[in-house]
């Protein structure tokens, strides 16, 4: 069968792999759909410090049961794929946070990936997609990864919520914010993220109008709650800047490198700062529901199409130039 495999930093090939076999109990999944992430793009340019190639990429997943193992579905039914393989006897699995396992794998990353015809999960890396349109579907992943941090932060309802960073991490931290009753504003250095985050209804600004009036009354004294999705490490150090004297801070985005905060600020404002990291079965479950519900514009998030015949060929461009790009859906 065919996949998609980075065979080395900027050198992407379909190859043909042999059919998976699942394990015992493991379901065996049709792809349908799959949605390109920053990480996909950061592995075809050789910036992810965590991958050995050749990788078959693809993590943000859409299927078919094929083969339902111990999952209790039945062939045929739709299903989104949780890509994060956890251990299940490690003190965060066992203390609920499976999604910082000691030894967390996931697929297209530490393992073999989706984007391919088919692939083998746990069964309970399966939820039953009845309702989505597969499409919708593939971008549940990625939503899960603002939900969760959303919840993290336990906004209320009529907080003042800054998502710093208008890229699809932080389009979705921000959708998640307002559905749980958060006064969102957006904060991003490019025109197109803060065009597209004032297309979803957002208050935005970039960083040329943080001095204006419209920012500055939204600030206040600074702001609830920040969450920050830009995996930047100024942006992320600067981040407390934003937060209001026994405000909090949650680190969405990633990166390497160390952050360093004045520890006077941090103490005398009482700060909270928290780290956020993947999703949890809540997170995939609420993400899913929002989007039945409409809570959720998830056509409006798939700006970009192909298919697996043509990606090769069109990922390349779109990881020069992410331009108006929210989420490219890639057709299996």
């Amino acid at each position: 069968m065919r996949a998609l495999c980075c065979v080395e930093p900027g050198r992407l090939e379909l190859i043909e792999i042999a059919p998976p076999v699942p394990p015992k109990g493991w379901a065996r999944v049709a792809i349908a759909h799959v949605g390109i992430c920053g990480t996909d793009y950061h592995i075809f340019e050789g910036t992810h410090p965590f991958l050995a190639y050749p990788r078959v990429i693809g993590h943000e997943l859409s299927g078919r049961v094929v083969e339902p193992g111990d999952s209790g579905l039945a062939a045929g039914d739709p299903v989104v794929i949780n890509p994060y393989l956890n251990c299940g006897h490690c003190e965060a699995c066992l203390h609920g946070t499976p999604n910082c396992c000691e030894s967390l794998k996931v697929l297209g990353v530490h393992t073999e990936g989706g984007m391919t015809e088919e692939i083998v999960v746990p069964p309970g890396n399966l939820y039953r997609a009845d309702g989505l349109d597969l499409t919708d579907a593939a971008m549940v992943e990625f939503l899960a990864i603002g939900a969760h941090a959303v919840r993290r932060s336990q906004i209320e309802p009529g907080q003042r919520v800054l998502v710093m960073g208008g890229g699809p991490i932080g389009l979705g931290t921000a959708i998640f914010a307002r559905i749980a009753g958060g006064d969102v504003t957006v904060l991003d250095a490019a025109d197109d993220k803060v065009d597209a985050s004032r297309g979803f209804g957002f208050r935005a600004a970039g960083l040329s109008e943080v001095e204006g009036d419209a920012f500055k009354a939204a600030r206040r004294t600074g702001f609830d709650v920040v969450l920050d999705a830009t995996g930047s490490l100024r942006s992320m150090a600067a981040a407390i800047n934003y937060v209001r004297n026994g405000g909090s801070l949650t680190l969405v985005g990633v990166t390497s490198g160390d952050l360093v905060w004045p520890d006077g600020e941090v103490h005398r404002r009482e700060l909270t700062i928290r780290s956020s990291r993947n999703a949890t079965d809540v997170d995939f479950r609420h993400v899913m529901d929002s989007i039945r519900n409409g809570s959720v514009p998830a056509k409006k998030l798939a700006t970009h199409a192909t298919d697996l015949d043509h990606v090769a060929d069109r990922l390349p461009g779109w990881a020069k130039d992410r331009s108006g790009l929210i989420k490219a859906i890639v057709t299996i």
